[in-house]
């Protein structure tokens, strides 16, 4: 008996990319626009304007990254189990930094001082610079692969036993799993720190690009500009990153065609940026940016972690699979329900889709007063 790749097990490989395509597309503009609060914007004003332009979308696009991570772990567990407990300290990073983001952006219009927004400003901004570049090392370690064997712990030393790479199979893996015996340094190479580079310039273009088009008046034309200079940045990044990817490391031939495509709108985004169609740019960044997705899921199939040791420790997509009755379930539920975040996402964005004028936003900043909050407590 041997391990099978079945329809269900690639839909569910393709539902997954989706759902990351959702998030990096959506969440990669929340990110680049965080990046700027304190290191472009230059008054009060102004960082109100950017918050509001990602106020109503952030939440919503964290569902993308929620799903993401359901869909692993129940179509694919031994993906999720062998995924979070190798990338364990850089998960609990993205978490942490995830929460600072949310804290920020939840918590600077509580009270009214400058050190409160202040503090909350900085560490929005430096968790938007920091969560790109993990995310971005993650993606290139499933592109390039990770230091995986096969084997098991002893219950008392906790010493590994590996077995050989040409005896995995279904009996072996019955009493074996996956483990990424490398360590946490092992996960930062040259190939995967550039991969962390690409993703922090193409959302910080990203994010350009969104104020662009939300933001009214001078600071339209000032994050257009912005773009301008970032856009030739992270395309060129890009580019040598995604050809480095594919002929080193990629699993598939086939995945020229998205890098191909993913070139194609990338630079015509750059040109629609220098014709001054800020809109349409976004557009085929967008397109790009989940284009890349694309290729990345596309390098590493059939795998679901690729082994750099050998070959027989890679962990694949069928090996890592739920049973079919579990992939049944979740394809009735998945037709249910992911229309039903499409059509909410595609309202929001609609609903919110105007412009927004700093002109109009208040001088006085918004919040409560901390001596009147003092004054109550000692009053009750």
């Amino acid at each position: 008996m041997e391990f099978t790749l079945t329809p269900l097990t690639v839909l569910w490989f393709v539902i997954i990319a989706v759902c990351w395509i959702g998030y990096v597309s959506l969440e990669g503009f929340g990110f680049g626009t965080g990046m700027m609060l304190k290191t472009v914007a230059k008054d009060e004003r102004e960082r109100r304007a950017l918050i509001n332009s990602i106020g109503p979308h952030w939440d919503g696009n964290e569902v993308w990254l929620l799903t993401a991570g359901g869909a692993t772990f129940a179509a694919f567990p031994e993906w999720y189990a062998t995924w979070f407990s190798g990338m364990f300290i850089a998960l609990v990073l993205i978490l942490l930094c995830l929460i600072i983001r949310i804290c920020a952006l939840e918590w600077r219009k509580m009270i009214n001082t400058y050190a409160w927004r202040n503090f909350w400003d900085i560490g929005h901004t430096v968790v938007c610079w920091v969560t790109p570049v993990v995310f971005g090392v993650a993606f290139g370690n499933f592109v390039q692969g990770m230091q995986i064997e096969v084997g098991r712990y002893d219950e008392a030393g906790g010493t590994f036993h590996a077995i050989p790479a040409d005896a995995v199979g279904v009996e072996a893996l019955a009493d074996n799993h996956h483990y990424l015996t490398g360590g946490f340094l092992s996960l930062f190479t040259p190939f995967t720190l550039v991969a962390g580079l690409v993703v922090l310039a193409l959302f910080f273009t990203h994010g350009a690009l969104w104020l662009s088009i939300k933001l009214a008046g001078d600071l339209r034309e000032k994050y257009l500009n912005i773009t301008k200079k970032s856009s030739l940045v992270s395309t060129g990044l890009a580019a040598v990153w995604a050809l480095w990817g594919f002929f080193a490391y990629s699993s598939q031939t086939l995945a020229i065609i998205p890098l191909a495509i993913c070139a194609v709108l990338l630079l015509a985004a750059v040109a629609m940026i220098y014709a001054g169609r800020e809109t349409v740019a976004f557009g085929l960044h967008f397109a790009g940016i989940a284009m890349a997705v694309v290729m990345i899921f596309a390098m590493f199939f059939p795998y679901a972690m690729k082994s750099s040791i050998a070959e027989g420790y890679s962990l694949t997509l069928a090996q890592a699979a739920a049973t079919g009755p579990t992939q049944i379930v979740m394809t009735i539920a998945a037709c249910l329900f992911v229309p039903v975040v499409l059509a909410y996402t595609i309202w929001a964005y609609w609903v919110f889709r105007k412009r927004i004028d700093a002109g109009q936003i208040p001088e006085e900043p918004v919040g409560l007063d901390p001596k009147k909050i003092r004054e109550f407590e000692t009053l009750a």
